[in-house]
């Protein structure tokens, strides 16, 4: 019996909690789907993906529930994964055996044991009470605390409850899938800040050679800002990327306690547990206290400079002639005319701020 019982764990699948349903298909990593759920999975990260037949068919990528290797699809989608042949067979023979072991049974098994009640320390625990939202005995609705609430049937309430933390962990699996996104769309955004910064400094580095030492004060100035601006965005996006990989380590911890919670085998505890494992869930669930990058953010392309102007106007320079006390003076005011004239795009937006 213990045997089979743990080969039964190692028929379930991590996405519904149950037996696995043919076809089952393998995935890179060795680990095994109900195709429906490797479906399910795959929709929901790759939400923008065109669909066939209300299931999705082209190339595309997710992350195993149980490794968290990502999977990339051909362009036959999940219909491409191969089916594990191995597993089914194996499902097969498992139901087969325990159909005929539940036939030859006796008529006396072994129960299980059952909490007792606190109040009536002879009673079980075999009721529900819906309005206190705990497990009780019938004592206690006879004659205890709870003879005037609303109780159910511990058996339909232990089936509802079940089914509600296995969509709470499905939630939680699809929502880790869009925060791995997240998290890898904020690595490649420090990547991209990081390079635009490097090419940005040696574009401002160059314009500002043209101009030799008159300039060299204004090249480090503009090199700095530059500086301190990636530094700023960079210093946000890994603080935004260490939130959103706490909460992604937090999440899975949860899922890891609702997957335990869920081989409870008696329904008084695992109604017990479930209330506040059910609301840590839905409150992991929420990532609305997570700031979102702005589209663009990496993005400095604004510190831009141009000297086409100023370069002519240098270019223009010539030695001052004494017969030309007229034209040198002209010379002068056009000289401070073209100083003054070499403002940048950065200025601007530093003057307008």
């Amino acid at each position: 019996m213990n045997a089979m019982e743990n080969l039964e764990k190692q028929l379930i699948c991590p996405i519904c909690l149950e037996m696995f349903t043919k076809p089952v298909v393998i995935l890179p990593c060795q680990h095994n789907l109900c195709r429906k759920c490797a479906n399910d999975v795959f929709t929901a990260s790759n939400p923008y993906l065109p669909t066939r037949g209300g299931s999705l068919a082209s190339g595309g990528r997710f992350r195993c529930p149980s490794c968290r290797h990502e999977v990339v699809l051909d362009r036959h989608g999940v219909y491409g994964l191969q089916r594990n042949l191995l597993v089914e067979n194996i499902i097969d023979m498992f139901k087969q055996e325990t159909s005929s072991s539940s036939s030859s049974t006796p008529a006396t098994e072994r129960k299980e044991e059952s909490p007792m009640c606190d109040v009536h320390e002879e009673e079980k625990i075999n009721i529900y009470c819906m309005t206190h939202g705990v497990p009780t005995c019938s004592m206690c609705k006879v004659f205890g605390a709870h003879k005037d609430c609303e109780v159910a049937p511990i058996s339909s309430i232990y089936q509802t409850k079940k089914s509600e933390l296995s969509d709470g962990i499905a939630m939680m699996v699809g929502n880790n899938d869009r925060m791995q996104g997240i998290v890898s769309q904020l690595e490649e955004a420090c990547r991209a800040i990081e390079e635009n910064g490097r090419r940005q400094k040696t574009l401002v580095c160059e314009k500002f050679d043209l101009l030799y030492s008159v300039l060299e004060g204004k090249k480090r100035e503009m090199s700095q800002k530059v500086t301190v601006e990636q530094e700023e965005k960079l210093n946000y996006i890994r603080g935004l990327n260490k939130k959103y990989g706490d909460h992604l380590e937090e999440s899975c911890k949860m899922v890891e306690q609702g997957i335990q919670t869920m081989e409870e085998p008696e329904m008084a505890l695992f109604l017990q547990n479930t209330k506040p494992l059910l609301k840590k869930l839905t409150d992991a669930c929420s990532t609305a206290h997570l700031d979102k990058v702005e589209r663009g953010y990496e993005n400095m392309d604004h510190f831009s400079v141009e000297f086409t102007k100023e370069g002519r106007a240098l270019k223009s320079l010539d030695f001052l002639q004494d017969d030309e006390d007229e034209d040198e003076d002209e010379e002068e005011g056009e000289g401070e005319e073209a100083g003054g004239a070499v403002t940048t795009p950065l200025q601007q937006q530093s003057a307008s701020t």
